[in-house]
């Protein structure tokens, strides 16, 4: 793992990854050198098997207080061509190494989750988010658009009316209506975040690789394709799953009465 200026990785016992936010003296505003370190970061964690779980987090009172109003500044003077190179490659693209990141990704939010953090914290398949957080999609009052996934996942998450509320009026929403709209999955004391982030991704992290694999992107599959394609999608991906090794140590775990030790083959 490369070394990095804006985050870093830690790891734990268990196969437990984190990739942490470490710029608490802004805020954690989000920069595209950032935003490319966060991408790199989730590239090779992708990709190493000793990893079976990762933890997106940040220090300091906040997740994310959006884009580095510096770095806005100097996209009024790219052209279209520059500005969709830098969102690709960096903004996108931390979003897409998110998003498409075959191991299981939880964020643990606290404090401000706006613009950018928001929509990374969506990207990730759960949210934890501590009593203090706060979800804006607040792009429109900049006269933008939400570009990293928010307009696709807000309203599968919490429904067209309430994505419409956040994405075109910029509402704030707090960690109390947050879990109730199913925006996160839970809700806990700041202090707290951090043990429950690990507990939770220490119980993912024992999930079969394969199957958990698979099952992700059969989901985020299904949100983009037909229930008839689906149905031809999980033939060949079932039969490659009934084959495997995890398969036969979950079908003798059950048998033995005691917990499955899956190493994804």
């Amino acid at each position: 793992m490369a070394d990095f200026d804006h985050i870093r990785v830690d790891r734990h016992d268990g196969g437990i990854a984190a990739v942490v936010v470490a710029r608490a003296d802004i805020g954690n505003a989000s920069s595209p050198e950032m935003l490319g370190e966060i991408r790199d970061a989730f590239a090779s964690l992708s990709g190493d098997r000793d990893v079976r779980a990762i933890i997106f987090a940040a220090e300091g009172k906040h997740f994310s207080v959006g884009a580095d109003f510096a770095f806005l500044q100097r996209l009024t003077g790219m052209s279209a061509s520059e500005i969709k190179d830098t969102v690709y490659a960096n903004f996108q693209g931390a979003a897409r190494a998110i998003y498409r990141c075959p191991k299981p990704t939880l964020a643990l939010v606290q404090g401000a989750a706006v613009t950018v953090g928001c929509e990374l914290a969506l990207a990730c398949d759960f949210r934890i988010a501590a009593d203090s957080a706060i979800f804006q999609e607040s792009w429109i009052k900049l006269g933008i658009m939400p570009p990293l996934g928010g307009t696709f996942l807000l309203p599968r998450i919490v429904g067209l009316g309430r994505a419409m509320e956040m994405c075109l009026r910029g509402k704030q929403v707090r960690s109390e209506e947050a879990l109730s709209i199913g925006l996160v999955s839970e809700v806990v004391a700041k202090d707290d975040l951090a043990a429950r982030g690990m507990e939770l991704a220490r119980e993912l992290a024992a999930s079969a690789p394969l199957g958990y694999a698979t099952v992700k992107q059969s989901i985020q599959r299904a949100l983009e394709s037909s229930m008839e394609a689906e149905w031809q999608a999980n033939l060949p991906n079932q039969a490659l799953l009934l084959g495997s090794q995890d398969h036969r140590e979950g079908l003798a775990a059950v048998t033995e009465k005691r917990a499955p030790v899956f190493r994804g083959e």
